[in-house]
């Protein structure tokens, strides 16, 4: 699944390590989701979303 989480996390000028704690998983999850190398739970896309006050759309894109 395609995202622009990075972009997110850099408007809020946050590092990985931030945006872990701020969401309780590791910074290696936010890294592995940012190099699309995991699609993250219904759960977690939906606090990103909640987090960043915007749709999930607005973050994943998916394309099969």
């Amino acid at each position: 699944m395609k995202n622009n989480m990075k972009v997110w996390r850099a408007k809020n000028n946050l590092t990985q390590e931030e945006l872990a704690k701020k969401l309780s998983v590791t910074r290696q999850t936010i890294n592995a989701i940012e190099r699309e190398k995991y699609d993250p739970s219904l759960e977690l896309a939906f606090r990103l979303a909640f987090f960043f006050e915007c749709t999930i759309e607005d973050i994943f894109t998916y394309e099969k």
